[in-house]
């Protein structure tokens, strides 16, 4: 029977099985991987599928829930400390690739620590990736291992980066009840804010973008004859609609050399109000203040009493039942007519 490959580094066994395409790693499967080839692939692909932000979540989750795992066999270890687990795991992680990391300043009274981290794997592919910032995993990982080992939640500050331009990373750790589940839980609603706040921005964006459209289209001023203006009122006007229907009538009448508005009613039928009654007086005096007369078509017998009971005087306007006789008239006082 063929002997299997094997080495012994650090008190760490390696093993191969060539046959059938396995690495052993301290008796389990194991898989290599290169560092700032592959892995970077694996990473830029996360990034690209799920954004930054959200990769990054969901490295430092991996991390600590693996950093769980790891803690978890550490500690059902027999009559070993959390300081001798914890050089175990350095030392084991050392042979497998994973970057120098010193446990520095643990006081296991107060359940606190520092990690220095060295040419770990994580810093070579951000590096690879041409990162500015260093990732949260290996961070989040050993806060998950010491987690496990204090028996208590255990959560991390990074002091620096390596990739800021330091000899090592550094990592201080302390009992925290921040978890990795109220980080999921936070990115997942400020992701839902920025989706609210930019549906409230688009929703703004096309509000604005109506209204533009309903002043162009809202009553709009109609040159139907030489020195004769039609005007047709459609809808509701509140205060910032009539102010915009003042202004745009009174600036276009000398524009179109009016000697006549006629204003078009029939549209106001269901929502003749007293204001409604009270703009077409304040518009139609205005306009006389120019030299244009105004003239008031389609007024209907709700309309009348409307009028009647608001005590509003429109009777210095020409008043007829339609638009055409409206037009007819204004053309016969210039002595013209439409044959």
């Amino acid at each position: 029977m063929e002997t299997k490959p094997s080495i012994n580094v650090g008190g760490l066994s390696f093993e191969w099985d060539l046959e059938e395409g396995r690495f052993i790693f301290e008796g389990q499967d194991s898989v290599l991987f290169w560092t700032a080839s592959a892995m970077k692939i694996f990473f830029d692909s996360i990034e690209e599928i799920s954004g930054e932000d959200a990769a990054s979540v969901v490295m430092e989750s991996t991390g600590f829930r693996q950093g769980l795992l790891v803690g978890d066999y550490f500690s059902e270890m027999e009559n070993v400390s959390v300081a001798e687990a914890a050089n175990l795991i350095t030392n084991t992680y050392a042979s497998a690739g994973w970057g120098l990391a010193k446990i520095q300043d643990m006081d296991e009274a107060k359940q606190t620590l520092r990690v220095h981290l060295k040419n770990s794997w994580e810093h070579k592919i951000n590096v690879a990736q041409g990162k500015k910032e260093g990732g949260s995993y290996l961070a989040a990982h050993y806060a998950g291992i010491f987690s496990k080992l204090f028996n208590t939640s255990i959560w991390y500050s990074i002091v620096h980066h390596q990739i800021d331009g330091y000899e090592e990373t550094i990592i201080e750790y302390f009992p925290s009840e921040q978890n990795i589940e109220e980080n999921i839980h936070r990115f997942a609603r400020l992701k839902e804010a920025e989706q609210i706040d930019q549906l409230e921005r688009l929703v703004q964006e096309k509000t604005g973008e109506l209204n533009s459209l309903i002043k162009e289209i809202s009553s709009p001023i109609i040159p139907v004859l030489e020195d004769i203006v039609v005007v047709p009122l459609l809808g509701t006007y509140d205060q910032a609609r009539a102010e915009e229907l003042l202004v745009k009538t009174l600036q276009n009448l000398p524009k179109h050399k009016a000697n006549y508005l006629v204003l078009d009613l029939t549209g106001l039928n269901d929502r003749f109000t007293q204001e409604a009654a009270s703009l077409i007086e304040k518009l139609g005096s205005t306009a006389g203040l120019i030299g244009t007369k105004t003239i008031l078509v389609g007024i209907s017998p709700q309309m009348s009493m409307v009028i009647t009971e608001s005590g509003i005087d429109l009777s210095k306007f020409n008043c007829f039942q339609t638009l055409q006789h409206g037009i007819h008239y204004a053309l016969a006082q210039n002595g013209r007519a439409i044959l």
